[in-house]
C-alpha cells in the first residue's frame, strides 16, 4: 500500500479521460467525464480511508518522488489540509458534470475536457511537494477556467475571462521571482524542507509580499476582488461551482502552506494588513451584496465576505483560528457551490438571473424551495450546518488576538443573514403572479442528484465536524508550533478574574 502511486493515478484518470473526450461525440463525452470524475471520487474516498491518523503518523503521506532535472522534481505528497481540499475537489467535480448535462449544448467534448483538465490541475496544486511543480499546477489552473468562461459563458464573457486571467496572472509573476530566490538561498525546491527553513527576517517581508500579491488575488481579498463578480456572472453554472468551490481556496491554501510556515516573522509583522483588508471586505462586500439585482452577483459578493473570515482566522496564529479558516473554506466550497447550482436550476427554466423576475416559487417548486432554504441557512451560518462550525472557530481564534477585528467580522455575519434571507424571500415567497414562473416545473431527478449529496455533506459537517477536523489537527498543531515564536501581540483585554493573555511564545517559554 505504501508504494502504490495513488496520487499519480488520481491525476492520470481525468487527464486520460480529457484526451478521450476530444475524440468522441457529445453524448459519449458526457459519460466519459462523469465516469472519470466518479472514479476519482472513489479514489479520493480510498485516500481518506487510508490516511493514517495514528499518534505516530507521518506528516506527509502517499509521498512520490521522481527527480526530473536539476533541482526540479516530480514530488507529490499530502498532509491533512491537502487531503480535505482534494476531497472537496473530487466531490464537487461529478456534480459539475451532472449540472452541465443538459445546459451545455455547443462543443460538449471540449467543455468536458476543460473540466477534466481543471480537476487534474486542482488535485496537482494540493498534492505538489516541489515549489516549481506547485507553481505550474497553480498557474495552469487559470487556463481551462479562462476557456470555460470565455467560450461557454454569458453575453459579456470575453471581458470577464480576460479580466480574470490578467488579474490572477499579474500577481503570480512576482511570486515566481520570489520562489526562484528562495530556491537559490535554501538550495532546495522541496516544500517540506522550505517550510522548516528560516529565511532572514528582513528578506521575509519582501518574499511574503510577493506571495501575498498572488494569493490575495486568488482568494480574492478586497480590493483585488473585482474580477470575481464578473467571472461568476458570465461563467456557466458548473464553472461558477468550481470557481467558488475550489479555485478560491487555492489562495487560502497558499497562505497556509507558504506564507505562514515559511515567513512567520513577516506574517506577524504584516498581520495588521490582513486584518484590515479582511475587516473592510466583510463589511463592504456584504453591503454591496444587499443591493444586487442579479442572483449570481449577490452570491459572488458573499463569497468575498466569507473568504475574509478565512484570512482573519488563518492569521490569528492559533489553533482555533487556523482550524476555523480551513472549515470555512470547506463549508463555503460546498454551500456557495450549491447556491450557484440553485441559481442554475431556475436560470435553465426562465433564462434570467434577475431577482425581481421570480417570486412565489414555494408554491410550484416545493422541493427546490426546501433545498434552497437549507443552503441559504448554511450560508448564514445556522448551527447544525457546515459554515457555523468554521465561522465560530475562526471568530474564536480571532478573538484571542483582536477584539476589534472580531467585532467587525461578526457584523459581516449579521449582514450576511440580511442579504441571504432577503434573496430567499424575494425568490421563493410572495405571490405567484407571473405566468412563466407558474409554468416552471419542480426539480428533475438529475437536479436532485446534484443538490442532495451536497445537502447531506453540509449537514454532516455541521452535526459531526470532528470527522473533518481530525485529519487536520496534527498539521494545525505543527503549524502553530512553527509560527508561535512570532505571534503578534493582540489587543484582546483581560476579563475580570482572568490574567491578561500573554503572547504564545512567552507562555510557551514558561511552560518549559
Amino acid at each position: 500500500m505504501e508504494h502504490f502511486p495513488i496520487l499519480s493515478i488520481m491525476l492520470a484518470v481525468p487527464a486520460v479521460a480529457a484526451i478521450l473526450c476530444l475524440y468522441t461525440n457529445a453524448a459519449t463525452a458526457r459519460w466519459i467525464a462523469l465516469i472519470a470524475t466518479l472514479v476519482d471520487f472513489a479514489l479520493g474516498c480510498w485516500l481518506w480511508a487510508s490516511f493514517d491518523l495514528g499518534p505516530h503518523a507521518a506528516q506527509w503521506q502517499f509521498v512520490e518522488f521522481q527527480p526530473v532535472f536539476g533541482r526540479f522534481a516530480y514530488a507529490l505528497g499530502i498532509d491533512g489540509f491537502a487531503l480535505m481540499l482534494i476531497m472537496l475537489s473530487v466531490f464537487l467535480m461529478p456534480i459539475c458534470i451532472l449540472a452541465s448535462w443538459e445546459a451545455i449544448e455547443k462543443r460538449v467534448p471540449e467543455y468536458m475536457a476543460a473540466f477534466l483538465v481543471t480537476e487534474v490541475l486542482m488535485i496537482g496544486t494540493f498534492a505538489a511537494q516541489d515549489l516549481l511543480l506547485f507553481y505550474v499546477f497553480f498557474e495552469a489552473g487559470l487556463i481551462p477556467m479562462y476557456l470555460i468562461i470565455g467560450i461557454w459563458g454569458g453575453a459579456n464573457r470575453i471581458y470577464a475571462s480576460y479580466k480574470f486571467f490578467l488579474y490572477t496572472l499579474l500577481g503570480s509573476v512576482v511570486m515566481l521571482i520570489a520562489m526562484l530566490y528562495m530556491i537559490g538561498v535554501a538550495g532546495t525546491s522541496d516544500i517540506p524542507k522550505l517550510m522548516a527553513y528560516d529565511f532572514d527576517p528582513h528578506v521575509q517581508t519582501w518574499l511574503w509580499l510577493a506571495f501575498f500579491a498572488s494569493f490575495a488575488v486568488k482568494m480574492p481579498m478586497w480590493p483585488v476582488h473585482t474580477w470575481l463578480p464578473d467571472a461568476h456572472v458570465q461563467a456557466p453554472t458548473a464553472g461558477s461551482v468550481i470557481l467558488a468551490g475550489v479555485l478560491l481556496k487555492l489562495g487560502g491554501y497558499g497562505f497556509l502552506r507558504f506564507s505562514l510556515p515559511m515567513f512567520p516573522e513577516a506574517s506577524a509583522q504584516l498581520v495588521w494588513l490582513i486584518f484590515g483588508l479582511s475587516a473592510v471586505a466583510v463589511i463592504y462586500t456584504s453591503l454591496v451584496a444587499l443591493v444586487q439585482s442579479d442572483m449570481k452577483k449577490l452570491i459572488a459578493y458573499s463569497s468575498v465576505a466569507h473568504m475574509a473570515i478565512v484570512t482573519g482566522g488563518l492569521f490569528a496564529f492559533n489553533q482555533q483560528g487556523i482550524e476555523g479558516g480551513m472549515m470555512v473554506m470547506l463549508g463555503h466550497g460546498l454551500v456557495s457551490g450549491a447556491l450557484f447550482l440553485c441559481v442554475g436550476v431556475i436560470y435553465d427554466r426562465l433564462h434570467t438571473r434577475e431577482i425581481d423576475r421570480y417570486g412565489g416559487l414555494a408554491i410550484n417548486m416545493p422541493r427546490y424551495a426546501a433545498l434552497f432554504m437549507l443552503f441559504t441557512m448554511a450560508s448564514v451560518g445556522l448551527p447544525g450546518t457546515s459554515n457555523f462550525v468554521g465561522e465560530f472557530l475562526g471568530l474564536a481564534g480571532m478573538y484571542k488576538v483582536s477584539t476589534t477585528m472580531t467585532l467587525l467580522c461578526t457584523t459581516g455575519i449579521i449582514l450576511g443573514a440580511a442579504y441571504m434571507l432577503y434573496l430567499y424571500r424575494r425568490v421563493v415567497f410572495g405571490d405567484l403572479t407571473k405566468d412563466d414562473v407558474k409554468a416552471m416545473p419542480d426539480l428533475s431527478l438529475r437536479e436532485i442528484l446534484t443538490l442532495a449529496p451536497i445537502a447531506a455533506v453540509v449537514l454532516w459537517m455541521g452535526v459531526y465536524p470532528e470527522s473533518f477536523l481530525k485529519p487536520m489537527r496534527a498539521d494545525t498543531e505543527r503549524l502553530v508550533a512553527r509560527i508561535e515564536r512570532a505571534s503578534p501581540k493582540g489587543d484582546s483585554l483581560p476579563t475580570a478574574g482572568h490574567p491578561a493573555a500573554k503572547p504564545a511564545h512567552e507562555a510557551h517559554g514558561e511552560a518549559h
